[in-house]
């Protein structure tokens, strides 16, 4: 159905500290943008949110100008996953979260 995907390095310390702070949280969405700027917000079982928006740059200070300007548009987004903390959701509920938070039936491709 989907594809697994995986944080990249700098995005592990994020989720973790995320998922740390969200006691609800079954996983965290992750969106990518073409700016090198990233989206992230821990999701409850229901696909509701679970912590505030997160928005960061790897090894930088702050976001870029774009995304200070539009918040990280939709339009710019390269690829989107849900993180799931273990133990994961069945797939029926993973389906059901992931269509709620990113859109779609199935992780966006890049």
């Amino acid at each position: 159905m989907t594809t697994q995907r995986s944080p990249e390095q700098g995005e592990k310390a994020m989720i973790e500290g995320i998922i740390e702070g969200s006691p609800e949280a079954v996983g965290v969405a992750v969106i990518r943008l073409n700016c090198g700027c990233r989206k992230m917000a821990a999701v409850s079982i229901s696909g509701e949110p679970a912590s505030k928006i997160i928005m960061y740059r790897d090894q930088a200070e702050s976001i870029c100008t774009q995304c200070k300007q539009d918040h990280g548009d939709y339009m710019r987004v390269i690829e989107q996953f849900i993180s799931w903390k273990e133990p994961e959701p069945d797939a029926e509920a993973k389906r059901k979260i992931v269509t709620k938070v990113l859109g779609t039936a199935e992780d966006m491709p890049n």
